[in-house]
């Protein structure tokens, strides 16, 4: 019933993550957008509390023409219309109106939450026609001490069918998940739900599975664990369900320009490299993650495939370190000194230290105490949004003497707000008021020579990167930061808000306003997270990265999405009564 994920706690729902056009969402559209290198919108996540949202304001508006309104048909009808709404954005730098569409359906078969949906594909598989609509249902084969139970599927496949959906294809994937993406519908691809797998399946339950469930048995498509997600796409091939949707949705009929072609073949040929390097990988990086909601890894599901996607680059294995930033607190070493001295151990051990996002004030102190370490011991650092203004705060206390600086998140009466909430944020309403979505940041002109953040993004004057936010640092106190040796390399087009931090007489000490995380993929890593890893792995992987980025760097997004702070819309109107004060009207 969420209108998006931006009001939920990461412990309960993992990571909100946000697009360019500011939608909140689930972290699964990360991982859509990752994987297939598209950029979707804030209408790509749909949820029960957006389509209820707009029935209810048609039927306030009289659109109905005083019908009574029901789920069927006009709840249904309106997940329908929205999906084919969808289906006409462009989701890359082509342009075009992509050709096929896949859709996740969430839940389980049966599940009260889910039944207006389901209902809306049952339909659907009419409005569009056999030919544009095809069915997945993922299901589990539990491996009961070594024998393969096909009951459940049998169950939910029946279940299915008394809701009139007849699935095409039955999958069974691995517990290392892979996910796809609402991206566009001409053709029409739906994927019911995930599960878990040990091994591959035996023919005797492929064969079971195609008698009882009504699929032939190159219909039943099984994704056994392998060493990493990124080899998933190539285990689907093999087991040719490419063809199989290729004849299925008779796409033959889609003729692809040449150039497209050749972007396939360079994509395959690229993916494949990547799964080969990482099996011949044997030198380590160690990075250490400072963070607060430790318990739930979802909760920085971008920062971890970031870092990975990073360490792919740099030809090194990965070994990453949870610490929660509350450990590190001196309370602890009383309380609880093993955990205190296993997370210090983690700080004094890492080759590089990562403070991500957060809010609140807990465990704040702790965060602020690995910062400290991190930029006195010459260690790589990185503070994305949360960690770059505890790093400013960490500075102001250490360096500038400023006693007790703070955000005034935790303090609203400290001597020295180094952190401010933004004037024009709402102090009433919590969703969707954030600053949200793609922003420029505009790096100082002299940084050209010597930045290396700046060098990771080709040497570009301006970059853009998603921002989710409520504070920021405090421009009183900028010149006095500024006296001390601390350099804001990249500030917003106006010169008004402090957006890049970086630190020239350290090895690698950087922090971001935005969250560059969101905007990684597979073979074209953050650029942030690229040069922090290839610091903490050592100085002359850094300078290699540097000078590859130089010459190979291009932006994820798309051109149209990178447009001028003034031309930006505003992402979400503040409601009614909502308390606004314009930096303008200051």
């Amino acid at each position: 019933m969420n209108i998006d994920a931006g009001t939920m706690r990461p412990q309960e729902h993992g990571e909100v993550y946000v697009l360019n056009d500011g939608g909140e969402v689930d972290l699964d559209l990360g991982n859509y957008e990752r994987y297939l290198d598209v950029t979707l919108s804030r209408d790509n996540n749909i949820t029960t509390g957006k389509i209820y949202r707009e029935v209810i304001e048609k039927e306030r508006r009289g659109d109905y023409l005083g019908k009574t309104v029901q789920i069927v048909p006009h709840v249904t009808n309106a997940i329908q219309d929205w999906i084919e709404r969808v289906s006409k954005i462009p989701v890359d730098d082509t342009g075009e109106e992509p050709d096929v569409c896949i859709v996740e359906l969430g839940g389980t078969v049966g599940d009260i939450e889910s039944a207006p949906f389901v209902e809306a594909m049952r339909q659907f598989q009419f409005r569009v026609g056999y030919d544009n609509f095809a069915l997945i249902h993922v299901s589990l084969v539990p491996d009961m001490h070594g024998e393969q139970k096909t009951k459940p599927t049998q169950t939910t496949v029946h279940a299915l069918r008394g809701l009139g959906l007849l699935p095409d294809l039955v999958g069974f994937p691995s517990k290392i998940q892979f996910n796809c993406a609402i991206i566009h519908i001409d053709m029409y691809l739906q994927i019911a739900c995930r599960l878990i797998v040990q091994k591959p399946l035996d023919p005797s339950t492929k064969a079971k599975i195609s008698m009882f469930c009504h699929v032939a048995p190159e219909q039943v498509i099984g994704v056994h664990d392998v060493s990493s997600v990124y080899h998933v796409p190539l285990l689907l091939q093999s087991q040719g369900i490419v063809e199989y949707l290729h004849k299925r949705l008779n796409l033959s009929g889609i003729k692809l320009s040449q150039q497209m072609i050749d972007r396939g073949v360079s994509l395959e040929s690229r993916w494949r490299e990547l799964t080969k390097r990482q099996e011949r990988v044997f030198d380590d990086v160690s990075i250490v993650l400072v963070g607060k909601y430790t318990d739930l890894q979802d909760s920085y599901m971008s920062v971890t495939k970031s870092l990975e996607h990073s360490a792919f680059r740099c030809n090194r294995r990965l070994i990453s370190k949870w610490v929660d930033s509350s450990d590190l607190e001196p309370e602890m070493q009383v309380s609880n000194p093993a955990k205190y001295h296993d997370a210090w151990r983690a700080i004094v051990s890492a080759g590089g230290i990562l403070v991500p996002g957060g809010f609140g004030p807990r465990g704040t102190e702790g965060m602020m105490l690995a910062i400290k370490w991190a930029r006195e011991q010459k260690i790589p650092f990185l503070g994305i949004c949360f960690g770059f203004q505890l790093a400013v705060a960490e500075w102001a206390r250490n360096v500038c003497g400023f006693t007790g600086a703070t955000s005034t998140e935790f303090n609203p009466d400290t001597e020295h707000p180094v952190i401010i909430f933004m004037p024009e944020i709402s102090k009433t309403h919590m969703g969707g008021t954030m600053r949200l979505g793609l922003r420029p940041t505009v790096f100082e002109p002299e940084t050209e020579k010597w930045s290396k953040v700046r060098k990771l993004y080709a040497g570009a004057g301006k970059i853009w990167e998603r921002h989710r936010h409520r504070y920021e640092v405090n421009p009183a106190y900028i010149e006095r930061f500024a006296a001390s040796g601390m350099t804001f390399i990249g500030k917003d087009e106006k010169g008004e808000r402090m957006q890049v931090l970086e630190l020239p007489d350290h090895p690698y000490f950087v922090g971001f306003q935005a969250h560059p995380e969101f905007c990684t993929r597979p073979l074209n890593p953050s650029p942030p997270f690229l040069g922090f890893v290839a610091a903490a792995s050592s100085q002359s992987v850094l300078k290699e990265q540097l000078d590859f980025q130089l010459k190979n760097f291009h932006p994820p997004h798309p051109e149209g999405s990178m447009v001028s702070e003034v031309e930006l819309r505003q992402v979400e109107t503040p409601p009614p009564g909502a308390e606004v004060v314009l930096r303008s009207e200051q």
